[in-house]
């Protein structure tokens, strides 16, 4: 499995401050960002994977969601995340 519980503590560890603080939007959306990452690679394999392209989509934009919300709620948080994690916007 891809997704161990050891890489999301570390995920959570690194972006959300402590590796049980898993409801910080920053820790979210470094997680979606590793999902993300993960189904493209899938997909650029199995490019008929409707099911997958479609949880893909969805990820996307909840990631989306919680990088505006962000956005709107403290604009440093959100430069320092898309920063780190190398998005582009």
């Amino acid at each position: 499995m891809y997704l161990t519980k050891e890489t999301k503590e570390e995920i959570f560890k690194k972006h959300g401050n402590s590796e049980k603080n898993t409801g910080s939007a920053e820790g979210q959306v470094a997680l979606f960002t590793h999902r993300i990452s993960h189904l493209t690679g899938h997909l650029k394999n199995n490019r008929k994977d409707f099911g997958t392209q479609r949880a893909l989509q969805l990820m996307v934009g909840k990631r989306r969601s919680l990088l505006d919300y962000l956005k709107k709620k403290d604009i440093e948080r959100y430069r320092a995340i898309v920063k780190e994690l190398g998005l582009r916007r």
